[in-house]
C-alpha cells in the first residue's frame, strides 16, 4: 500500500500495461449503474483536442513546479486529492521511503510534499498519450523504453476537466 500511495499522489508515475488508447476491455456494466461511459464513442476530434489542452496544462503547471509555486500549485488541485496529500499518514508514509530518509527529510505539510517530492520528480513531464475515463476524466501518460528497449506507458496525472478548467484529482 505505501508504493500505491506514492504513486497516486505524484512522486513518480505509475506504469501502466500496453494497451491503445480509447479501448474497452469490457462490455459489461456495473450492477447499479445506468449507463457505463464507453471510451469508444470519443470521436479522433475530441480526443485530439483534450490531448492538446491536457498538454498545455501539463507544460502551464511544469513551469508552476518550475517556479516552486507552492499556492499555484494548490489551485491546480482537487480539495479532496489536496486532503489526500495533506494527510498525517500520507506525510509520515512518504517520509519513511528510503529517499527521504537518506536525505533526513520529514515531511510536515503539503507545502514540504511539494518541494520535496512534486518539485525534483514533475518539474519535467511531458504528456505522450491520454485516455478518457469518462468525457470529464483523462489519465494523463507519458511514453519511455525501459532498459529492454520496451516501450511503457507511465501515468503522469488523473484529471478531471471542471467547467473550462483541468484539475488533478490523483
Amino acid at each position: 500500500m505505501m508504493a500505491l500511495i506514492m504513486l497516486s499522489c505524484g512522486s513518480s508515475p505509475e506504469k501502466t500495461e500496453n494497451s491503445p488508447p480509447n479501448t474497452s476491455t469490457s462490455n459489461e456494466r456495473p450492477a447499479n449503474q445506468v449507463s457505463a461511459f464507453d471510451p469508444r464513442t470519443i470521436s479522433q476530434a475530441q480526443y485530439d483536442s483534450t490531448r492538446i489542452e491536457v498538454q498545455l496544462f501539463i507544460e502551464n503547471l511544469n513551469q508552476i513546479i518550475r517556479n516552486r509555486n507552492f499556492q499555484a500549485w494548490r489551485a491546480c488541485l482537487s480539495r479532496d486529492y489536496f486532503d489526500e496529500i495533506s494527510s498525517a499518514e500520507n506525510l509520515r508514509q512518504i517520509s519513511e521511503q528510503p529517499a527521504m530518509r537518506t536525505r533526513n527529510i520529514v515531511l510536515r505539510n503539503a507545502e514540504d510534499y511539494f518541494i520535496h517530492v512534486v518539485v525534483p520528480s514533475r518539474a519535467n513531464s511531458r504528456v505522450d498519450d491520454i485516455e478518457f475515463i469518462t468525457v470529464n476524466r483523462v489519465n494523463a501518460f507519458t511514453i519511455s523504453i525501459n532498459s529492454r528497449g520496451e516501450e511503457q506507458r507511465l501515468r503522469l496525472y488523473a484529471l478531471e476537466k471542471i467547467g473550462n478548467n483541468w484539475t488533478i484529482i490523483n
